[in-house]
């Protein structure tokens, strides 16, 4: 094959492909505001981006497939910025278990979500396990932007850096510097620090969560210091989260739960 694109394939090819440890790659992101630095397709950029070139990287004769990029996603905390389009969950919900339902009547067997927003890991968790229950499939929830920093790189908004800060425009930076405004970067949501002061257990996100919006934190939209941002921070970034991610592929297409005997019901 000269693609690892799936629906650049015919359904003769995809139904010759072997699925015995065919892995089916879905991006998913969001469109939702970042600041106004950022665009609003952040999340489904840096998604589809280091799925595109992990898979790349494995070679042609990977057996692992990008599904076409899911660009929607739960963005409710964003709601009522401009250019905010969003997914219920259980919008969300259903059209991945509709994803999951579809690949596993092609046959598949294995299916990874590389998810690129933050707002939704809990519901991605909740849906694997879903389409696990009703296809058999064997399913991945993972986001690249959890993984591990390169080493000797640190974010400068460590406590509050969520949303549209030092690491994530450094790497959309780097993805795309045509589409990154730095002249309208702004530092926003240390107020974090003053809201949670003094708390014991409480924290925005954390063993004992806050549920939140934008609003409450962030005049601008931005939650975190993209000021510190640089390209080449990005690059780094990138480049680790790549490798990283096309080393779990090869792990996923290795992996297969063990068949287990039931005990008879007596």
């Amino acid at each position: 094959m000269t693609t690892h694109r799936l629906a650049e394939l015919s359904t003769a090819q995809i139904a010759r492909l072997d699925k015995t440890d065919a892995v089916a790659v879905q991006p998913i992101g969001a469109i939702e505001q970042h600041g106004a630095h950022l665009p609003v397709i952040t999340d489904a950029l840096t998604a589809e981006a280091i799925s595109d070139r992990a898979i790349a990287a494995l070679g042609p004769d990977s057996n692992v497939w990008m599904l076409p990029t899911l660009s929607y996603g739960k963005s409710t905390e964003h709601l009522g910025r401009a250019g905010t389009i969003a997914m219920s969950a259980a919008t969300l919900i259903s059209v991945c278990m509709d994803l999951g339902r579809s690949l596993a009547a092609s046959g598949f067997r294995k299916l990874v979500f590389v998810n690129g927003h933050g707002g939704q890991p809990n519901l991605l968790d909740m849906v694997a396990r879903d389409i696990r229950v009703e296809t058999g499939l064997e399913v991945f929830p993972l986001m690249p932007g959890r993984f591990p920093l390169p080493e000797g790189i640190e974010p400068a908004d460590p406590h509050y850096g969520i949303h549209g800060g030092h690491i994530e425009t450094s790497i959309v930076w780097s993805l795309r510097p045509d589409l990154v405004q730095m002249e309208h970067a702004v530092k926003d949501g240390h107020v974090l620090g003053e809201i949670y002061a003094g708390m014991r257990h409480l924290t925005l996100e954390g063993a004992v969560p806050t549920a939140w919006v934008t609003d409450d934190v962030s005049a601008s939209g931005t939650i975190g210091d993209p000021t510190a941002a640089t390209r080449e921070v990005g690059d780094k970034i990138v480049e680790s989260q790549v490798a990283t991610l096309a080393e779990v592929l090869t792990e996923i297409r290795a992996f297969s739960f063990p068949e287990v005997a039931l005990p008879e019901v007596r």
